[in-house]
């Protein structure tokens, strides 16, 4: 057997595993099923090894043993807002909910962070100002939105 990938994040489902990984890798590029694992089980493939835009995932599903929890999740750094707001919305679809600044947990309990390349840029400014109108702004969204990012970064300050 030939193994694509010596290191490869895994995610633990109770059921569904192989139904989550054909609909990531349908809207990503760079993505697709690698190998499917029945053990027995051909309406819900105990193991999926998939690349999701390039990086090799996995997804196990082994019953209730262990959930999912947000301190793993995936993490997307997104080109633009269109990008930014077409993996939101297929994320967000059939009852995926949105969580603040950027965060996401899919219908299947997985969670996610769309991150726009232009947030951490700005973030990583060197005006402390800039940081802290930006972190702001971030911090009362649920989906980023460049445009909203920008203009507080521009925004100039108020003296009192």
């Amino acid at each position: 057997m030939e193994h694509a990938s010596k290191v490869r994040t895994c995610f633990w489902f109770e059921k569904g595993g192989h139904a989550a990984a054909q609909e990531y890798v349908t809207f990503m590029p760079d993505s697709k099923i690698e190998a499917v694992r029945e053990n027995g089980q051909p309406d819900d493939p105990m193991v999926v090894e998939f690349t999701l835009a390039g990086a090799p995932m996995m997804i196990l599903t082994a019953g209730p043993h262990h959930k999912l929890t947000p301190a793993a999740s995936i993490s997307v750094l997104t080109e633009d807002q269109d990008e930014t707001d077409r993996i939101w919305a297929t994320l967000t679809a059939k009852g995926g909910e949105a969580g603040r600044c950027g965060w996401i947990v899919d219908r299947f309990g997985v969670s996610w962070q769309i991150v726009p390349k232009r947030m951490p840029d700005l973030l990583a400014s060197e005006d402390p100002g800039v940081v802290s109108r930006v972190s702001e702004a971030m911090m009362q969204m649920e989906k980023i939105d460049i445009a909203a990012l920008e203009a507080a970064a521009a925004k100039e300050p108020t003296h009192g």
